[in-house]
């Protein structure tokens, strides 16, 4: 018994002295850059406005002074839960990760405020958080998945000074073209009798009518945002959906699922993205309600620009071609954060 108690001891010492990526231990990894009372990581952050003073939520995961990943998510009005499934890959490669719910989703404050829905207001309010957490260009990851995607870029554009790298996860730099290709392309690929139904239900606006979900869980979120049984979406996907801020998703992406009509229908940056000098992965994949092409196209245009693709996915590429999209983000984050 002694024996094996002292093998276990020998095995945990020198576990802690193995080094992960970029030079950061597993103690070290684990060490709190927090001082007082410890949180667990979560930071509360003052948002100041004009009117107001908000709080938001944050939460870091790790500690590593070269790789601090900042997740955007999606929606617009979708919680940070559906990224969970980082914690089951970026830990294990020293990758310090940080969640954070946007004004009016999760554990954010929500002003039930539609003057507060402005693409650009959230680019500032991503820049409070990046000087609260003392995230800067020797640093600094932000990963944008989906609206989370339109959002970094347009923060890249102003602010990608302050960057190290940006991810730009399943989404195009046009929603206007986004739109297009929702309606030439994902929904011409439906049952003819489902997408007619759809498209009555969508000409008299009546997008509260259960029917409506009922076509669209099996014949498109099935198809093109999460590739898995429907049984079986992973529980941090529900969850997350199940907190969506519908005022904050209707005021800017619109009620349809084939176009986009909200406060981001007119959105482009294409012609901009050559403006960004920073390394930058875009992720497509196959099955996604953004075209993967556009995704390749857009890779191309920036200088130092790397395309992923993930053959199985869907708009939720993280959960349903996990290893390929982990794989792929770890390796972008560890070659561009030495």
């Amino acid at each position: 018994m002694i024996k094996n108690y002292f093998f276990l001891w020998a095995l945990l010492a020198f576990a802690a002295c193995q080094k992960a990526p970029e030079g950061v231990t597993l103690q070290s990894y684990h060490t709190t850059q927090d001082t007082g009372l410890l949180t667990g990581g979560v930071k509360i952050i003052d948002l100041v406005t004009p009117t107001d003073t908000f709080k938001l939520w944050t939460k870091r995961i790790g500690n590593n002074p070269k790789i601090k990943l900042l997740l955007l998510s999606g929606g617009p009005g979708i919680s940070h839960e559906y990224f969970e499934c980082m914690e089951s890959y970026l830990p294990a490669e020293g990758i310090e990760f940080i969640y954070y719910d946007q004004l009016g989703t999760g554990l954010s404050d929500n002003p039930n405020d539609s003057t507060y829905w402005e693409l650009d207001r959230y680019v500032e309010e991503v820049e409070t958080v990046r000087k609260a957490l003392g995230l800067n260009k020797d640093n600094f990851f932000l990963l944008g998945h989906s609206w989370g995607g339109i959002l970094a870029m347009q923060y890249a554009l102003k602010y990608q000074d302050n960057l190290k790298g940006l991810v730009i996860s399943n989404m195009m730099a046009s929603c206007i073209v986004y739109g297009n290709y929702a309606k030439n392309k994902l929904a011409k690929d439906m049952d003819p009798a489902v997408l007619s139904e759809l498209m009555e239900i969508e000409k008299i606006g009546d997008f509260s009518n259960p029917r409506y979900m009922e076509l669209l869980q099996p014949h498109f979120y099935n198809k093109h945002i999460c590739r898995l049984p429907l049984d079986q979406w992973p529980e941090p996907v529900t969850r997350a959906l199940g907190k969506t801020n519908q005022s904050l998703y209707v005021t800017m992406q619109g009620p349809s699922e084939f176009g986009i009509s909200g406060r981001l229908a007119k959105w482009d940056v294409l012609s901009r993205l050559v403006e960004l000098e920073i390394p930058i992965l875009t992720i497509g994949a196959t099955h996604d309600t953004m075209d993967p092409q556009y995704m390749r196209y857009m890779a191309t245009l920036i200088k130092d620009g790397t395309y992923l693709l993930c053959p199985n996915g869907s708009h939720m590429a993280m959960w349903d071609d996990q290893k390929v999209y982990m794989k792929g983000l770890i390796n972008f984050l560890k070659t561009k954060g030495k």
